[in-house]
């Protein structure tokens, strides 16, 4: 038998298939779905919750959920610190960051972009991010490292962007969640004549946007929830693009709970691989229609059909899985 404590980061997540990490995803995925449309955000997490909760339970590691859901939304988490998988003490160490359902307002009011979401990496490898908001910032693939930056203003930011492309400031597209904190950033990017893909929830999808050049968006810029932003940090490291994190703090309890996590230097700006490093899976299904995934389909027939991508940092893999069952998981 091989001593697990002797294994290679990239041969621990060998021991885990990409293709379960989809079915995770998928049982979350399908749960909510049930609930598209009914007007219920806790109910639609509550289902999502469970059944990913379940499907973790059935893989033969030893997980440990650390970037967690909902804490401030109160609702039925994964708790970070909760332990998962049936190899529990014996089982390769896997660090867990999950969101069963990214979009529970978009769901119950059958908006696009809902995902169930999932991302791994061997012990250590996620940063260990409280609840609390993270300004952040992205873009693609193939510019030069640190050609934006939060240190700098988004004016200068799109500037920066706009030269490296050869192109105007105004044929830059920013992807900008939709909320009255970014009213101040909304006005500034529209003065340099901007282009703004505002979106109503999901910002994992909105930074992983910025990778497609399916979505026409060049840069993610905004405040969010910070697991979130270790969510999309995982898969950027899959597919290639910088991203930049702060950890925005509003009161002495977010900082309390900040340095229970290990934080202290609550100034820091995080670069993607401070966020998400070594080998990582990231792997996310369509709940609802997407510019990136399809959402999940029910037929009168009892018919499901679900659409994920999943992804790997240490290959650079990304597989598109199309699923066709009857009737919802058991």
């Amino acid at each position: 038998m091989t001593d697990r404590s002797q294994l290679k980061p990239s041969q621990v997540l060998d021991r885990v298939l990409v293709l379960e990490m989809v079915r995770v995803t998928e049982y979350a995925a399908i749960a909510a779905s049930k609930l598209v449309g009914r007007g219920d955000e806790k109910a639609a997490d509550a289902a999502a919750v469970a059944a990913m909760r379940d499907a973790l339970n059935k893989l033969a590691f030893d997980g440990t959920v650390v970037i967690g859901e909902g804490e401030r939304d109160e609702a039925p988490m994964l708790y970070i610190g909760e332990k998962v998988g049936s190899a529990q003490g014996t089982g390769p160490k896997i660090d867990i960051a999950l969101d069963p359902l990214e979009g529970t307002t978009i769901t119950a009011k059958a908006g696009p972009n809902a995902l169930a979401v999932l991302a791994i990496a061997e012990e250590g490898g996620l940063l260990y991010a409280p609840d609390v908001y993270m300004d952040k910032l992205a873009i693609g693939p193939g510019y030069p490292e640190g050609i934006v930056s939060l240190a700098k203003t988004p004016t200068e930011n799109v500037h920066a962007l706009a030269a490296a492309k050869g192109v105007a400031p105004n044929e830059i597209i920013a992807c900008v969640l939709d909320r009255p904190r970014h009213e101040a950033l909304i006005k500034e990017l529209r003065e340099i004549g901007c282009g703004i893909h505002l979106i109503p929830d999901g910002d994992v999808a909105g930074v992983i946007s910025v990778s497609s050049p399916d979505t026409t968006v060049d840069i993610y810029l905004g405040s969010g929830g910070a697991p979130e932003g270790v969510l999309a940090a995982a898969a950027l490291r899959c597919v290639g693009g910088q991203l930049e994190g702060k950890l925005i703090f509003r009161n002495e309890d977010e900082k309390a709970r900040a340095r229970k996590t290990g934080i202290k230097d609550f100034d820091r700006i995080y670069k993607l691989e401070d966020l998400a490093k070594g080998d990582v899976i990231f792997a996310a299904t369509g709940v609802t229609d997407g510019s990136l995934l399809e959402g999940v389909r029910r037929y009168k027939t009892g018919r499901i059909t679900t659409e994920s991508i999943v992804m790997r940092a240490s290959s650079g893999t990304i597989r598109r899985v199309k699923g066709d069952r009857r009737g919802d998981p058991a």
